[in-house]
């Protein structure tokens, strides 16, 4: 008795109009988690500075020079503000940098909210010059303000630093913000105007808290980029040290643990900043 094989299973066949996958393409594919451990190893690369730093701030140095492993300690920590001039420049850098973050936030967010608002006579020339600001050298920059305060006659120091970095940061919080404008919801605005609210409580109401994430974000680059800046504030610091400046200055004699100790607590407080800057979003955004 002979039985009958089933009929073969017809030939899958693509779809008109798609292609199917070549041997070449899938043998380009990445193949397991290649990718991921590829990113991660770039991640390490980039943050091995920052941990090489912390760990010579627990250094058990002897002398000036902390370029050598000699120990575990946590003397240094207990002496963290035993350098009067090192703790005078740390103070000035996290004192300028907060009055930085504050006039540039205030003068900032209006620009950005008008780029991102309303169209005027000027506006591509505006968004010229702002990013002409941001691609331009450090050194360019420095050098300008430089020659502003020279020709003015104004004395350098602590008030030409907070003025040099606000007339740059002020960029990056009115690009920020411009770009929370592409999603704001300007009926709503509309909505409360029709409802008897004034312009103020308009703003303070609907506005700011649509836009609230974009001046954080704003906020926060202006900060870490003015407790990092060296090359504008040395052009313009005269006679004041900064945190940046008082390492580059030590840096011919020996940079003392201390040092390590305080980059490690400015690393944490950045980080610790952005992580709440990331977790108040998403509650708002529930």
């Amino acid at each position: 008795m002979t039985t009958l094989a089933p009929p073969a299973a017809p030939e899958a066949r693509p779809v008109a109009g798609e292609r199917a996958p070549s041997r070449r393409h899938r043998l380009r594919q990445p193949r397991g988690h290649l990718g991921h451990v590829w990113t991660w190893i770039v991640i390490l690369w980039l943050c091995l500075p920052i941990f090489v730093m912390i760990a010579f701030g627990f250094n058990n140095t002897k002398g000036r020079l902390n370029f050598q492993w000699q120990g575990f300690t946590l003397r240094y920590w207990g002496q963290l503000f035993a350098i009067p001039d090192l703790t005078g420049a740390l103070i000035n850098s996290v004192t300028i940098a907060l009055i930085v973050t504050g006039l540039s936030i205030l003068l900032g967010t209006p620009i950005g909210m008008a780029l991102g608002k309303y169209r005027f006579r000027g506006k591509a020339l505006t968004d010229v010059v702002l990013f002409a600001n941001v691609a331009a050298p450090e050194i360019a920059l420095g050098a300008a303000v430089l020659s502003l305060f020279i020709t003015l006659g104004i004395p350098r120091g602590y008030v030409t630093i907070v003025i040099a970095q606000v007339m740059f940061d002020i960029v990056y919080v009115a690009i920020t913000v411009r770009a929370r404008m592409a999603s704001f919801d300007r009926s709503l605005e509309e909505a409360a105007r029709d409802l008897g609210a004034g312009a103020w409580t308009t703003f303070r109401l609907v506005t700011l808290p649509q836009i609230l994430p974009g001046v954080v974000a704003g906020g926060l680059l202006a900060f870490a980029l003015s407790i990092d800046d060296f090359v504008i504030t040395q052009f313009n610091a005269g006679q004041t040290l900064t945190f940046p400046l008082w390492v580059w200055g030590a840096t011919r004699l020996g940079v003392p643990p201390q040092v390590n100790d305080m980059g490690t607590i400015i690393f944490a407080g950045g980080v610790l900043l952005a992580v709440l800057s990331v977790l108040i979003g998403r509650r708002r955004s529930a």
